[in-house]
């Protein structure tokens, strides 16, 4: 499916290996969509908890100058807007110059871990950035004075200085502000920029998945927050299927704070089966979060919040013999590929295929599996068990940043408007929307490959086909 891509020259290679990854998307969604059985519905993007949102656009910005080998190219930079599912409002900037804003495209709170900060040895810095300069300090006279700049910094300059000092870490780039407050500010911020750690996730459950057999209580999965308290949502069946939501003493429960642990109580006789809690919370989102998307829209790192709604999942597994997995993902950009986690409770090994490789997790151990992808690589996973237990899971590898990969064609400063896939690359924005002239190739490839077909990464679960339970 790549040999088609093999003759392009080496200053667009980086544009075919964004085609070759849509590709892989169209062709895989299309396959394992058809073969999705009744609990496919049971479908978890990497996302770990903590806040979704969906881009709105740059909002507070100024003009910046990227210096490349085939010239200037004169782009906006400044802060995005975001607007959170179930309340809320984020201000991020961007961590990936080069890459496309898809127009409101859907983002996760993400770890580090999954993003091009892992390896990243400034990531540090730019945190440091984030809490030492707009908007998380809103007194611009005091902001100036520190940065030396003598005229006084507009909430335009602060944003585009802020933005150039963090693109200088985030990709290595050779960028300076248009303006020349805002050039002495992104000049103080990467001067004097120190490490500071990777801030805690406004809201995780751990582990996002447990298993066990009837009428134990499966468990414990503990609550992380920042918020003062959350509320915990039972599985949607459970009047039908008698599960219930305990805590450590057995009682019944719809509250949790940080470090609570909590339990999926399963009645004696519950057939095989699988359930679903949800824990919500309302809170400010640590200053330093990354955000990504599942549609390759460029990586964004958290400026600012308001209150807003996050939340978390965890699901149980459970049955009477035989393996009874439970299983969870999260994208490991030091590996290059999607970590697997199974933890089997049940009393026969669990096997299942993916790529020609057979994986097997004995009974009564957990193990992870590193299934290794390409960059930009979207995949779609579909893992089968007993008892008609299936687990999905979708998303996009997307752990470096485009620099050096944007092509020679300089972009000039027009009027943001994020682009979208299949759209022209006329009066482009560069810093909002990257720089591809590939993505009208892109898409009508992608459409004709998904009417043709594929082959989707389809795990299946061996050897139950014939079983019980």
């Amino acid at each position: 499916m790549f040999a088609s891509f093999s003759g392009l020259s080496a200053r667009r290679r980086g544009a075919a290996r964004v085609a070759a990854a849509t590709l892989l998307s169209g062709l895989v969604a299309a396959g394992a969509l058809t073969g999705a059985g009744p609990a496919a519905a049971d479908e978890t993007a990497q996302n770990q908890g903590g806040a979704t949102a969906t881009i709105n656009g740059l909002k507070t910005f100024g003009t910046a100058v990227i210096h490349g080998d085939t010239g200037d190219q004169q782009v906006s930079a400044g802060l995005f807007e975001m607007s959170v599912e179930g309340g809320g409002t984020l201000q991020t900037y961007c961590v990936d110059i080069h890459n496309p804003t898809q127009k409101d495209a859907k983002y996760h709170e993400t770890p580090w871990s999954g993003t091009s900060l892992d390896a990243n040895e400034d990531a540090g810095r730019i945190h440091w950035i984030l809490q030492n300069s707009y908007p998380q300090v809103n007194d611009l006279a005091a902001l100036a004075a520190k940065a030396g700049v003598k005229g006084g910094l507009t909430e335009q300059d602060a944003a585009a200085g802020t933005q150039v000092a963090i693109w200088r870490y985030s990709d290595g780039a050779e960028v300076d502000a248009a303006d020349p407050e805002a050039e002495k500010l992104a000049d103080y911020l990467h001067k004097n920029a120190r490490h500071m750690p990777e801030p805690q996730a406004s809201l995780t459950l751990d582990p996002p998945a447990v298993s066990g057999r009837p009428g134990e209580r499966l468990g414990p999965v503990t609550v992380r927050t920042d918020a003062g308290g959350a509320t915990v949502t039972p599985p949607a069946d459970a009047a039908v299927s008698g599960v219930r939501v305990v805590g450590e003493d057995g009682k019944e429960i719809t509250s949790a704070a940080d470090g609570s642990q909590v339990f999926f109580q399963v009645p004696d006789d519950a057939a095989d089966g699988t359930a679903t809690l949800t824990v919500q919370a309302s809170t400010t989102v640590p200053v330093g979060r990354a955000f990504t998307s599942e549609s390759r829209s460029q990586t964004q790192i958290l400026a600012g919040s308001s209150e807003s709604t996050v939340s978390a999942t965890a699901s149980a597994t459970w049955a009477g013999t035989g393996a009874i997995p439970a299983l969870s993902a999260a994208k490991n950009c030091a590996k290059g590929g999607v970590d697997i986690t199974a933890d089997n409770k049940g009393d026969e090994p669990f096997t299942f295929e993916l790529m020609g490789i057979h994986h097997t997790i004995p009974a009564g151990t957990s193990r992870t599996v590193t299934i290794p992808l390409s960059e930009d690589q979207a995949y779609d996973f579909t893992i089968q068990g007993p008892g008609g237990f299936e687990k999905r899971f979708t998303g996009v590898l997307d752990c470096r940043t485009r620099a050096g990969e944007a092509g020679d064609a300089t972009q000039t400063l027009t009027e943001p408007s994020p682009a979208t896939v299949g759209g022209t690359a006329a009066d482009t924005n560069l810093a909002e929307t990257g720089s591809s002239d590939m993505t009208p190739l892109i898409a009508g490839l992608a459409v004709a490959l998904v009417l043709l077909g594929g082959t989707a990464l389809t795990i299946t679960r061996r050897g139950q086909s014939g079983r019980k339970g």
